[in-house]
């Protein structure tokens, strides 16, 4: 089976399971994600121990999944501990009673739903050290908890969980997991659509494959190995996730933070899907502005990083915890201020300047960061926005901007950009005007920009290549940047065109002649429609 047949079979599972939820009153419940994603991710994981036992174990490696379920279920309990000694320690452990093909074949047994929720929670518990997430204090979240109970109808839970298991056991992702992120990536934002239209107050947008490659691809043009990758408003990871692709999943560690619960299971999920295991203890779940939870080796102060990519909230109702942010502990990392809470519109704070802030003082001496703004940040003429530009370029640490199109993600019509920075930068800034590629397209009710593979490639290597191109982009030094007040935007430094047309002296004259006497018949009116005017105000006054 090739890989478009099993992005459709699997699409389909997706589809099935939440049938199944719809068929038993938890279509849109709000604990829906959590059953589908659950439960995909048991079949993830399933098939992904059968995948690395047939890795390891020659004997096994053209066998079907389950002739090597039944061999390792014959195996004696020592012969089985020493087959989990050799596949490592990035995939989960499983036993035999914990396949899906066991759990199939006992879908029958009275209470079955007990077997189903026990399987799920021993799995958690048995790889509890590697599988979970941070919360914000010392406790773990696990990977999994009992899906039944959502069911409130005690003597439906059976035939839930018989259901959820049937839509399980014929499908097989055995042939796809040596392409990782090529294949998940699609098919985690197919699994996620529907719930991730408020994933929390930081994923306020779910950031497109477009935009995560086009920051991937600028913020690393060039191989690196052993680094670091953050991202401090992480949502559902898809920023994170395209630029450790981009570095190579082995040459990197990625470290997340989100105040949203659901954000986070959905990170925890994508990292698994996409072999980022060993970067799981770095998922937190916190605020990040008020309780970064990475720390350096001290523990006196924030982590800092080599790459950082984000996409925070712009807006969103902070007040509660404005002035602990405004106190003279968070000074140095907040450089630029904390906005003022308004007398209305709470949620119309400027979150993303506080996000920002954070961004630049989590980049170590090398750092390199690419952060979503909205385009109005680059032209404010004075408060938060206008410091921390101007801290930018007076440490000469902007390397570009990009301004997108508008409607660019679909549940927003702010116009973003997308500033790069890069501690290390030398030469001239490149400041690109993206904002009239891309086609429209209907996203649900929604009106999307969608840019097509070659403006994305132009993008990329128009920016990577620094050089100008008319009506496109510009690069500028820092002291016109200076000049300009500081403005980020293009379209300040583009030069005016001035169209010259010859003219002999005899066409000269009767253009002139010409404007003339429009100019005068514009004057006649004018005085035609003033006369006019005080007539009428006149027969006002009479009556």
């Amino acid at each position: 089976m090739n890989t478009v047949e099993i992005t459709q079979q699997t699409k389909a599972m997706i589809d099935g399971l939440k049938a199944v939820c719809t068929n038993f009153g938890l279509g849109n419940a709000a604990s829906e994600y959590k059953i589908i994603t659950e439960v995909f991710l048991y079949k993830f994981l399933n098939d992904k121990f059968i995948y690395e036992m047939k890795k390891v174990n020659p004997a096994y490696a053209d066998l079907a999944d389950t002739e090597v379920e039944q061999r390792l279920s014959a195996l004696s309990e020592d012969e089985y501990e020493m087959a989990l000694m050799d596949i490592g320690g990035s995939t989960a452990k499983l036993r035999p009673t914990q396949f899906i093909s066991y759990l199939f074949n006992h879908q029958n047994d009275e209470k079955f739903h007990d077997l189903f929720d026990k399987t799920l929670v021993a799995i958690s518990n048995d790889n509890m050290d590697i599988f979970s997430v941070q919360a914000g204090g010392a406790s773990k979240i696990k990977l999994f908890d009992p899906l039944s109970p959502y069911v409130i109808e005690e003597e439906k839970r059976d035939a839930f969980c018989k259901a959820m298991i049937g839509k399980l056991v014929n499908d097989s992702f055995t042939g796809v997991f040596e392409q990782k992120y090529d294949f998940f990536a699609d098919i985690f934002e197919y699994l996620i659509k529907d719930y991730n239209k408020d994933s929390g107050k930081y994923a306020e947008y779910y950031t497109p494959h477009s935009i995560a490659t086009i920051l991937a691809r600028i913020l690393v043009p060039q191989p690196v190995q052993n680094v670091t990758v953050y991202d401090p408003a992480a949502g559902t990871g898809t920023l994170v996730l395209a630029l450790a692709h981009e570095i190579g999943e082995n040459n990197c560690t990625v470290y997340t933070q989100d105040i949203s619960q659901k954000a986070n299971e959905f990170m925890r999920l994508n990292l698994i899907l996409n072999g980022l295991v060993h970067s799981l203890p770095n998922v937190v779940h916190d605020d990040t502005l008020v309780s970064p939870r990475h720390l350096n080796a001290r523990k006196d102060n924030i982590a800092t990083f080599d790459y950082i990519a984000s996409n925070p909230p712009f807006n969103m109702d902070f007040s509660e915890t404005r002035d602990t942010l405004a106190g003279e502990a968070y000074q140095k990392r907040f450089f630029a201020g904390v906005p003022n809470i308004p007398n209305k519109k709470l949620d119309s704070m400027a979150v993303y300047q506080m996000f920002l802030q954070h961004i630049i003082a989590s980049l170590n001496d090398k750092g390199k960061a690419a952060v979503v703004v909205p385009t109005g940040f680059l032209t404010a003429g004075s408060g938060i926005p206008l410091k921390i530009r101007q801290h930018l370029v007076d440490h000469h640490w902007l390397r570009g901007v990009v301004s997108m199109p508008s409607n660019i993600f679909a549940n927003t019509g702010t116009n973003v950009s997308v500033l790069f920075i890069d501690k290390q930068h030398t030469g001239d800034v490149i400041l690109m005007d993206a904002s009239k590629l891309g086609s429209k397209v209907k996203v649900d009710d929604n009106q999307r920009t969608v840019l097509s593979d070659a403006e994305i490639e132009r993008i990329i290597n128009t920016f990577n290549a620094g050089k100008p191109v008319e009506d496109f982009c510009v690069t500028v030094s820092d002291d016109q940047i200076k000049e300009k007040k500081y403005s980020f935007s293009a379209g300040q430094y583009f030069e005016v065109k001035i169209e010259y047309v010859n003219l002999t002296p005899a066409e000269f004259t009767e253009k002139m002649q010409g404007f003339q006497t429009r100019l005068q018949a514009m004057f006649e009116e004018g005085h035609r429609l003033e006369e006019e005017i005080k007539e009428q105000l006149g027969r006002v006054k009479l009556q």
